[in-house]
């Protein structure tokens, strides 16, 4: 019979851990009659950490030690067997099949009843191979989301006319782990699955006279994803309303809804929107990973002169600060960004937003409801009785919250937002057209950020590519000097879906409000004067701002030329 150490001398000897904290701790276990072993204790206490206990453990017990898990061909077999829900409660992983046995990474190689119910479904004799619990738990996720399958593969499955019972309620739950759920169910779930893992911002549920159509919003751009039949439509739309807690025999006026999920792992905010067409209910559901980190100011792409402009208007005691763009482009990460580097102890911000798309610690953040008339105006006076010094309003729709706001700033406050124009100096004449006093706008306001979201070229088929002075012209590109200079394209290949681009970049262009702009203001000049004053003192433009990103190969020009165009 093989001798096996103690754990106590494992760690002291192997590990070089204190004697003492070993003595201590295997004391507080006999103290307190604990039911934790010694690993358990030291982990509690962070006399060690995750990775030192499983090494220890698989020493103790003559296992292997893995430290990343990478799937082999076997794992696939061995996922269709096992439950995510059972893998991840014991935490183990699946690793894979050879003849009459089974290797299973476990994080507790003491822990032997899920491996009794493993060797009894795959008659194998199980091995077992020890990790820390999360990696087991990140292979876990990161399996079961790759061999979940795609939504097309349950379009033949939701043709077959099977019976559908969709009267149950939804629950939160992690949607790779619903495998025995109605082919509806599993459908939708799928669906959702497959956006979050492609990337996709949104999912369009689309009915026309002869087909259905899903379409995935990546990168801002539309791509159709799967055609179910056409018959499934009803079912479909009736399975989100139920996720979406609406109103399933509604089929006639717009509705509004939102529901969470979790997925590998991941919480998923899901806002839903369906509308009544010609031919049934178009469904719009709005992804929002809620497990994602608040960027900073940095991460943004702001260049290192405009950040430093960006960082010293935001830190005023007093004014407004605008942030402008159309839908889509960015603008809230920009203003929760900005917050989150102005969040300390000593400063009380609350928001007013719809809908609330981060949490942000310290932060008091109010959810806009138009259902108890909780409009943003509404929100925002009742903020000011909380005595903020921040404060961050999701969007000035009316010329009531522009006013309000302004007000918060003149009276001491420092208040961001955002505004739908195509460009910052725009952003100044809009809030004039709302009604807005010129002069008020001129000495409340301190700087306006107009920002577009370009996609970037994928890293794993980048290419340089010559573009010659014609075509630059014909893009709108004037200077022909830019033909000498080397420009880069995706080709296309698997990591992007062929379309050349992968992920988003933003570009930016800072109107600093000084007296100039002021004076053109209040003598009422249009937006175009605002912005040539600007420029000739050395604003640059989007376009500007785009180029060069395109000239250090992060982007091209095309897609430049596709989300600047009101710069030709």
């Amino acid at each position: 019979m093989a001798f096996i150490r103690m754990l106590g001398e494992i760690l002291r000897v192997d590990f070089d851990l204190c004697a003492e904290l070993i003595d201590g701790a295997l004391e507080q276990q006999r103290t307190l009659s604990s039911n934790k072993r010694l690993g358990q204790i030291l982990l509690t206490q962070e006399a060690i950490d995750a990775a030192t206990l499983a090494r220890a453990l698989a020493s103790q017990q003559g296992l292997s030690y893995l430290e990343r898990i990478e799937e082999t061909p076997q794992t696939a077999e061995l996922l269709s067997l096992i439950p995510m829900g059972f893998a991840r409660s014991y935490g183990i992983f699946p690793l894979e099949r050879q003849e009459n046995c089974v290797r299973i990474v476990v994080s507790d190689p003491l822990d032997l009843r899920a491996l009794q119910d493993i060797s009894t479904l795959t008659e194998c004799f199980v091995e077992r191979i020890v990790a820390t619990p999360e990696e087991i738990l990140k292979a876990t996720h990161r399996a079961y989301e790759r061999h979940a399958g795609d939504a097309d593969q349950m379009v033949e499955t939701i043709s077959s006319g099977e019976e559908i019972d969709l009267a149950e309620g939804f629950e939160p739950e992690d949607l790779l782990d619903t495998s025995d759920e109605a082919p509806i169910i599993r459908f939708v779930n799928r669906l959702v699955t497959q956006a979050l893992k492609e990337r996709a911002s949104d999912i369009h549920i689309e009915p026309f006279e002869d087909r259905l159509l899903v379409r995935f919003r990546v990168d801002g751009i539309l791509h159709e994803v799967v055609r179910p039949p056409l018959k499934a439509h009803a079912s479909i739309s009736s399975r989100i309303k139920i996720m979406a807690g609406l109103n399933i025999a509604e089929k006639r006026l717009p509705q509004d809804g939102r529901f969470r999920v979790r997925i590998g792992g991941k919480d998923l905010d899901v806002r839903v929107s369906t509308l009544p067409v010609a031919f049934g209910e178009r469904v719009v559901l709005r992804l929002l990973d809620r497990s994602s980190n608040v960027l900073s100011l940095e991460d943004l792409g702001l260049k290192d002169n405009m950040l430093s402009q960006v960082k010293q208007m935001i830190q005023k005691s007093h004014g407004i600060f605008l942030v402008t763009g159309p839908t889509g482009s960015g603008k809230t990460t920009t203003l929760y960004a900005a917050l989150n580097r102005l969040n300390s102890p000593d400063k009380n911000i609350i928001t007013v937003e719809d809908p609330i798309e981060y949490q942000l610690a310290g932060v008091g953040q109010i959810q806009v409801n138009t259902k108890i008339d909780l409009s943003f105006a509404n929100g925002l006076r009742s903020i000011l009785r909380q005595d903020p010094d921040v404060i961050m309003v999701g969007e000035i729709r009316d010329r009531e919250t522009a006013e309000i706001a302004i007000q918060s700033a003149l009276t001491g406050h420092m208040v961001f937002s955002t505004l739908h124009t195509n460009d910052a100096a725009g952003g100044l004449t809009r809030l004039v057209e709302m009604g807005i006093e010129p002069f008020l706008a001129a000495s409340s306001i301190v700087g306006i950020l107009a920002q577009r979201l370009v996609r970037k070229i994928c890293p794993d088929c980048r290419e340089p590519v010559s573009i010659d002075a014609q075509t630059l012209a014909e893009m709108g590109y004037s200077d022909s000097a830019l033909s000498q200079l080397e420009f880069f394209r995706g080709r296309g290949c698997d990591s992007c879906m062929d379309t050349g681009y992968l992920g988003r970049t933003s570009i930016y262009e800072l109107l600093i409000v000084d007296d100039e702009v002021r004076q053109l203001l209040l003598a009422n000049k249009d937006s175009a004067s605002i912005k040539a004053a600007a420029v000739r003192r050395g604003m640059p433009l989007l376009r500007d701002s785009g180029l060069a990103a395109a000239r250090a190969g992060k982007t091209t020009l095309e897609e430049v030329m596709r989300v600047t165009q009101e710069d030709s």
